[in-house]
Parts: C-alpha cells; structure tokens; sequence
C-alpha cells in the first residue's frame, strides 16, 4: 500500500485530515489492492473522520459510532444509496438493498409482513432438519478421514434453507446453477464497484459478457418460479405468496412481476451470502480457539442432551449465539457501505457537501479501540448482556442499521444459531494443516480460498 499523506489541519469546512490521490484511479487501486487495510490505516492515522482526496472529488469516511448512527438512522433521509449503489442495479434492480425514496419505502411495507417474528419461527423446524441432511452428507466424508471446504457448505446449505423458506422448496437441480450464479454476480458486482469507469451491461466487454451470463441465469430461475405461482395462484405459505399477495396500503397495488423478481433475487443472494459467510468465519474461529470450542460442545450438551434444537432452545443456547456476534464483529459480512448526501450536512463537525458520498465500515468501527478492547482478539463474552449494554448501539452493526437494517435479521440470527447447534452437536471441525484462511473483500468479506476442514464425529 502507499503511504498514506498527511495533510495540514486547515479551518472551517476542510478541518479533517486524510489521504490524498492524484485521480479517482489512484483511490480505486488502492481500494483494490486492500481495501481493509487501507481503511484500517486511515483510521489509525487520521482518527474518527477522514478526508479522502482524490482531484477534484472528496469523500468522507466516518468510523465513530456517533456519527454511524447519525448518517444511517437520525439523518438518514438525507442519504441515499449513491451512485455506487446504482450501477449494482445492473443486478439485483430495485430490490430494497438498491431502491431508494418512496419506492424503497413502499416495497419495505409491502415486504415486512413477510419477515413477521412468528412467521420466521415457524421455519425453526425446517432449518434443524436440512443441516441435520447435509451432516448426513459429511458421515462418509468424516469417516474417511477427508476434507472439504466449509465456506461452500455453509454457502449450499444457507441457499437451501432460505430458498425453502422464500418458495416452500428447494430449488433443486437448479441449486448448484444459482450457486455459481451468485458467485459470478459478485464478482461482476465487485468489479464494476472498483472500477471508476465501466461500460454498460450491453458493451461485450470480458467482463460484462461473465456478468451477463451470471445475471441471465439468475433470471432464469427466478422468472420460471414467479410465472409457476402466477399461474397457480394459491397462497402456500411461504415468503413469495407473502409477497405475491400483498398490497399497498394506500393504493391497494400488488408488487409488479419486475418487482417480484428484484425483492426474490434480493433475498436469496442477499440471504444466504451473508449468514454462509458469517458462519464460515464462525468455524474457522472456534477451531483455532479450542478453549471456545469446548465451551460450544459443552453447552449443546446441557442444554440439548441429544436431541435436535428447536426454536425455543435459542435462550439457554447463548454461548452459541455471542460466537456468531464475535465472528460477524472480527468479519462483518458486509464490511463496508457508502450514503450519498441529498443536500448540505455536518457530521461529526465536518461540512458534508451535497453530492458527497460517505463511508461507514462495520470492520473498522467494530475495531475501535475506545469501544472494543484489545480488539483484534477473539473474545464471545464481550457479547454478554452486561459488556453490550455497556457499549454505545453503533459500535456494532453487522446488520446496518437505522430504517434501512437488514429485513431479514431475525431471520438470519435464527438460521445461524441453529446450524451452529444441529453441527457441533455431531461434529468437531479441524482445520486442514497448512491451509490458509484469509479475508477477501469483494461486496461480502468472504474467506479468500474457503475454509478446509476436516469433521470429526463426537459420537
């Protein structure tokens, strides 16, 4: 990385300090080569609010739970997504990670009811039984003394579990097809997120045709499953019906087929990528902290005594679920996210420009050393309710937050506790020796090359 240059502290609109890039092209390569690192140092050198140059824009990257809060719930409708928001429409439209305004909020009411609590309790069920199938899967795997990558695991099964819930069905045969799809989305996602300039979706560059391949086949699912319930009409249940059959409050509207399509594919890209992601961190961390693990087995233990968790486990289960708030605190799914200013603000004490775009990283600020001690330890009882209430609300924020915090929340927290529970009930994972399990950030911060582990049965 370069060396990060000091500016002088001037008066008035300019007083943070901060980085400063010849062009955007400067900025972008650095964010390309590492984007944690980089946001990391700003921090450490600059402090809670930096300015980053690069002629003849500036942007503001804010790391203070203060200012978090501020940009993302009490000022929030002065912050849109941005233009960096918009070009990822390419993929996913105007599903509510990428809408904003009155359509956001429309597709939000029309959305929620579908993420009701009770309604996700009644999937507690289904998501006990298709980890206790993929275990299944592993037995001769474990016997053979074999290895496998648990980031794709965790990746097919969080698919599964969340296409079940949105269609009341696995997808199928069309499973592994989505799965390659989401992963070319990305990449596509990322690409055209840290390039300055990209050509639109119809230009046959290399990298457009890959995404465009990755974007067709995703359509391709998602088209045939919404003109199949079209067709039949009945309410089954499950989160497409939800959202089939709602209507808007006002204007007693139904969401549109292209609006069905863009909340679907939000949902099972966004749904699955993020808890496959937290949880593949989750079992890296507990085997490389065995005093963690042991704590985990001894818990499902007690609490459990063999039997397969239920929903109501999930309060005596919570050693388990401060892992998966520790895990998703040292590697935030999503890592880092941008606002763009309506109209003049200040934040922080520093003028905020319309048209400026703002930064909030969940992985700087979950690292903020007067929040976090030693912060770069694994610790789960930093999540106990004593040490959390102790803390101001946005020095942790996995899920977002203000009125835009991931619908889904509930949803995912559930999901992951109970794969964490059904699996180290059967299994102890170990890591493969000489494997290597580093952060890659592209849109999520996935494991760079997964996580290789071996199972090892503990009955």
């Amino acid at each position: 990385m370069p060396a990060l240059v000091r500016l002088d502290p001037a008066t008035g609109n300019g007083s943070a300090k901060g980085p400063r890039f010849a062009s955007p092209f400067g900025f972008l390569a650095t964010m390309r080569r590492d984007p944690l690192g980089f946001l990391a140092d700003c921090h450490r050198t600059y402090g809670d609010t930096v300015e980053i140059r690069f002629f003849p824009w500036r942007t503001f990257f804010f790391v203070h739970p203060r200012d978090v809060r501020y940009v993302l719930q009490e000022n929030h409708r002065n912050y849109w997504k941005g233009v960096v928001f918009a070009k990822l429409k390419r993929i996913g439209g105007q599903g509510l990670v990428f809408s904003d305004g009155d359509l956001w909020r429309r597709q939000r009411q029309l959305a929620q009811p579908a993420f009701h609590r009770d309604r996700i309790a009644a999937m507690a069920g289904m998501m006990v039984d298709t980890t206790a199938a993929m275990l299944d899967r592993w037995q001769p795997v474990a016997a053979a003394g074999g290895s496998f990558d648990v980031a794709s695991e965790m990746s097919r099964l969080t698919l599964e579990i969340v296409a079940t819930a949105l269609f009341g069905a696995s997808l199928g045969e069309d499973a592994e097809a989505f799965r390659e799809a989401v992963t070319g989305g990305l990449a596509y996602a990322n690409h055209i997120v840290n390039h300055f300039l990209t050509p639109p979706l119809f230009v046959p560059t290399r990298v457009n045709r890959r995404g465009r391949r990755a974007i067709a086949s995703l359509d391709r699912i998602v088209w045939r499953i919404i003109a199949e319930r079209r067709r039949d009409g009945r309410d089954r249940g499950d989160l497409l019906s939800m959202l089939i059959h709602a209507r808007d409050a006002d204007t007693h509207e139904s969401m549109t087929d292209q609006q069905l399509r863009d909340e679907t594919v939000t949902f099972l890209v966004a749904g699955h990528e993020t808890t496959a992601v937290a949880l593949s961190w989750a079992w890296h961390l507990l085997a490389t902290h065995p005093d963690a693990e042991r704590r985990v087995h001894a818990e499902v233990d007690a609490v459990l005594g063999g039997r397969a968790p239920t929903l109501a486990d999930l309060p005596d289960l919570r050693y388990g679920r401060m892992v998966i708030e520790e895990s998703m605190r040292l590697f935030p799914p999503v890592w880092a996210t941008s606002r763009q200013a309506y109209r003049d603000d200040v934040v922080g004490g520093q003028t905020v420009r319309a048209d400026t775009t703002v930064t909030v990283s969940p992985y700087v600020t979950h690292r903020h050393p007067a929040f976090w001690e030693d912060p770069d330890r694994f610790d789960p009882e930093r999540f106990t309710p004593e040490r959390s209430a102790a803390r101001p609300e946005y020095a942790y924020f996995p899920f977002g937050g203000g009125p835009r915090r991931c619908i889904g929340n509930q949803f995912a927290m559930m999901e992951a506790q109970l794969i964490l529970a059904t699996t180290a009930q059967a299994f102890r994972l170990r890591s493969v020796p000489g494997s290597v399990v580093e952060p890659h950030p592209i849109l999520t911060l996935r494991p760079r090359h997964g996580v290789p582990m071996m199972a090892q049965p503990r009955r």
